[in-house]
């Protein structure tokens, strides 16, 4: 009699669809800045394959790459956006923010999930320093009717923090539009925990890390200037946040974070 119930509760497991509340779990992202120098590491040599590895070697599921080159002439014409979509089996958008040698410079997104939206939006130029952009890309959740927006940049880099403030201003903006849609921002900020620009952010953000965690000079780390921030504190919790060990392939660690996101109660 109890196998034959076993069996009963079994079947009606599988007939009938999970509710609300028991499909209401966390979704749990893996997710990861860095600063790839054009695939070119300390050693001077460039290596799109060893980018690819040290994104695969934490199993991401989504990515911000800055200083990425798009059919450039310095880094041999490769389209590397497209390359390292295949060497990670990954959706790939690319934000082109200057045009160099024949081809395009600007940041990058892989994602495992799909990519429904995106538009890149050039940054605030003050005093004609390098053009700078962040892009606005729509993630579908994985088992989920629901979607993630993750803003990727980078930003200036100079002693001059003018620009560094207008583009967080802009960026801040950028998400008011969307009030309720959880969101990550991520990249190279080119400014520490401490700066007037990071506490800009913190009236719309929250970093993923609340004690700094150095990613550059990459030989010998001492300051943090990637981040993962995330928008709509209650709904996440940080699980992991470390930065690589990995101080060969770029001129930056790079920063990984596991986040989970709480479904809301709509």
């Amino acid at each position: 009699m109890k196998q034959l119930m076993k069996c009963v509760l079994l079947a009606a497991v599988s007939l009938f669809p999970l509710s609300a509340s028991d499909s209401a779990k966390p979704i749990r992202l893996r997710v990861l800045s860095y600063n790839i120098h054009h695939a070119e590491g300390v050693d001077r040599k460039l290596d799109v394959e060893r980018i690819a590895r040290v994104i695969l070697s934490v199993k991401p599921d989504i990515v911000a790459l800055q200083e990425v080159d798009r059919k450039v002439k310095r880094t041999g014409g490769v389209d590397q956006p497209a390359e390292l979509a295949r060497l990670t089996e990954m959706n790939v958008v690319f934000g082109a923010n200057i045009e160099l040698q024949g081809g395009h410079y600007g940041n990058a997104v892989l994602s495992r999930f799909p990519i429904i939206r995106h538009k890149n939006n050039l940054l605030p130029n003050i005093d004609d320093g390098e053009q700078r952009g962040v892009i606005e890309a729509e993630i579908t959740l994985p088992k989920s009717n629901r979607s993630l927006l993750l803003l990727a940049t980078h930003l200036d880099y100079r002693a001059d923090e003018r620009e560094r403030l207008a583009s967080a201003k802009f960026i801040n903006e950028l998400i008011a539009d969307h009030p309720q849609h959880p969101a990550l921002l991520a990249g190279d900020l080119n400014a520490t925990p401490d700066s007037e620009t990071l506490q800009l952010f913190g009236t719309k953000w929250t970093r993923a890390n609340e004690k700094p965690m150095a990613t550059v000079p990459v030989n010998q780390p001492t300051k943090q200037i990637d981040f993962i921030l995330h928008r709509l504190a209650n709904r996440w919790k940080v699980v992991e946040v470390k930065v690589q060990d990995e101080a060969v392939a770029s001129d930056h660690r790079a920063i990984f974070a596991v986040l989970e996101l709480q479904e809301d109660d709509e």
